[in-house]
């Protein structure tokens, strides 16, 4: 069926939804946002489903949101009554119709016989992952779009270890949703009458009582708050963070935090920033004014479902720079393990995870502490899969786990990055960094003297649209057939192929024991090394770059170099494949 008669259809349905039905009316002269609304359906991957809103197959709306639920409703029925019983614990973000969608899961789910749980208002996703595992829940669903721009929104599903689905059970949920024909005929039964059969349920505080107690028990030092006044500023960036994070820096003794006002409160439109992401400078604008009003120690940003975390920090001419994803890691890290070896809680199988593109610095901390570094593929729901993996084994203890994308995990009572807890240790690091008469910014300095000073950069390109989608494919092929040798001086050592599976060092094959990825990987002679992958969840590619030198500012040169040189590499083959 083509897309101009599948648009037809939903133009042409009796029910649909008014809004929608007032949007497919202004657009039908306009082919080409029709066929972008319908030339797909909108992709249901390992991670779930991100999309801007409005009407089409290709859009988050409620029908393709009942389309994804009525899916996972098949799959759950599939593992039998005790998974219908145990049910799903559903969570929504700040963003426009995240309630509406959240309700249209819970719906669409409870019309089939599943137990549902909803949240009685917005809660951040890594307190859904909590739930899941606190209701013994077979399932869970966050209504969030991270930090995508205002016009996205997105639906990620959850196991019942509280991570996003690992890719066997995800594949044989997508294989349910792609089975459903026609989103538009999914009926689904009325909320009163569902509440009313009990088959929705509501959560409530008593969750968040339980996540407050478990997040407590992530500290290391828990009398620090008493020895150290730390002052804190702190945007939730019109997110979900803002009520936990207050409740937990409290519960641990933290009182003088800030809160920009003008970023307080929910708001879809995330209006005071261009982009609700704390990976983003500018996102700590009004963060760094308040900032500096007060003399705050610690500028902490969080993304709206409040599963990544940025911080800034005051340098030695006293101001704010934004830290890295790999740098806030490092100094997690480096203080967990130094604060559980002096107590003698550090276990001899402890282990850090981390992804394929995050920096190496993890990984020299993690030796020096006698303990092993586990690469996994990006996204968070793989380290989650590790922990379940250890968990049933014993081959591991699980200490932390981090992504470059200012992803942080500390505490396993969550199964996915969590905000919550990373502000919880900042706040710590930085007041154990303070009774030393020392800034966070001289504790990172102390952690580059000490294992070298490491620096990693991003660069991406957005491809929108169906012709975007290609280039993206193009550009990948176009390196596997003519592969890096060299980049300038830089002789390539190790390619790495996560699609095929094989690592390739000195023309000797090795088996790369991860899922299969449309991921490349370059290791160079000298120990740098760029990544090339396009993004699961956004219109673009990404390029991940990692260096190290003796210096800080030879590393910070070395680093602008390598970057220039190889986007010197992607825009020619980008020119000629434009060319062909």
């Amino acid at each position: 069926m083509n897309w101009k008669t599948v648009a037809k259809s939903w133009m042409e349905f009796e029910g649909l939804d008014a809004e929608l039905q007032a949007q497919l009316k202004e657009w039908e002269n306009d082919e080409k946002q029709l066929e972008e609304a319908f030339y797909k359906n909108l992709e249901f991957g390992t991670g779930g489903m991100r999309g801007e809103i409005g009407a089409g197959t290709n859009r988050m709306n409620i029908y393709t949101v009942r389309k994804a639920s009525a899916g996972l409703a098949a799959y759950i029925e599939e593992q039998g009554l005790e998974a219908k019983q145990r049910g799903v614990a559903i969570a929504y973000d700040s963003r426009h119709k995240s309630p509406e969608f959240a309700l249209e899961a819970a719906k669409t789910l409870a019309t089939k016989g599943i137990q549902t749980y909803i949240f009685d208002e917005l809660r951040p996703t890594p307190e859904l992952s909590f739930a899941l595992r606190y209701l013994h829940a077979f399932s869970g669903i966050v209504i969030t779009a991270s930090h995508n721009p205002p016009e996205y929104n997105g639906y990620k599903v959850y196991g019942s270890d509280g991570g996003q689905l690992p890719p066997i059970p995800a594949d044989q949920v997508i294989s349910k949703v792609n089975e459903i024909e026609n989103e538009l005929l999914i009926e689904v039964g009325s909320e009163d009458q569902l509440r009313a059969a009990g088959l929705i349920r509501t959560i409530g505080s008593e969750v968040d009582q339980a996540y407050i107690e478990k997040l407590k028990t992530i500290s290391e030092n828990p009398n620090l708050s008493g020895e150290v006044d730390v002052k804190v500023v702190f945007t939730p960036l019109h997110g979900t963070a803002n009520k936990p994070v207050r409740s937990a820096l409290s519960a641990l003794g933290y009182k003088n935090v800030t809160v920009v006002k003008e970023q307080e409160l929910p708001d879809a439109e995330f209006s005071t920033v261009k982009s609700p992401n704390p990976e983003e400078h500018a996102a700590f604008q009004l963060a760094i004014r308040d900032g500096l009003k007060v003399g705050a120690d610690l500028l902490i940003a969080t993304d709206p479902d409040a599963d990544r975390l940025g911080i800034a920090v005051r340098n030695e001419k006293g101001e704010y720079i934004v830290l890295t994803g790999n740098q806030t890691g490092a100094l997690l890290l480096d203080y967990l393990l130094s604060q559980k070896k002096e107590k003698g809680t550090l276990p001899q199988n402890g282990v850090v995870l981390k992804t394929i593109v995050t920096s190496e610095l993890g990984r020299k901390i993690t030796s020096a502490y006698g303990l092993e570094t586990i690469d996994v593929l990006t996204g968070f729901k793989f380290i989650a899969e590790k922990i379940k993996e250890y968990e049933e084994t014993g081959d591991h203890t699980f200490l932390f786990g981090y992504e470059e994308s200012y992803g942080y995990l500390i505490g396993d009572f969550a199964r996915d990055k969590d905000a919550i807890q990373a502000a919880l240790l900042a706040t710590e690091v930085c007041a154990f960094y303070k009774k030393q008469g020392l800034s966070l910014y001289n504790g990172m300095i102390q952690v580059f003297e000490k294992y070298g000073f490491y620096q990693e950069g991003l660069r991406s390109l957005t491809l929108k649209g169906i012709e975007g989608a290609e280039m993206i494919q193009s550009l990948l092929a176009s390196f596997r057939m003519d592969p890096l040798t060299n980049l300038g001086s830089l002789k390539t050592a190790t390619t790495e192929d996560y699609l095929t599976g094989i690592r390739l060092t000195n023309k000797k094959e090795e088996k790369i024991q991860l899922p299969k990825s449309n991921v490349l990987k370059y290791i160079f002679e000298d120990g740098t090394w760029i990544c090339i992958r396009p993004s699961g969840t956004e219109p673009k590619v990404k390029f991940y770059f990692g260096v190290n030198s003796e210096r800080l500012e030879d590393s910070k040169l070395k680093l602008q170099a390598v970057e220039k040189d190889f986007m010197d590499v992607v825009e020619r083959k980008m020119k000629m494949i434009q060319e062909r």
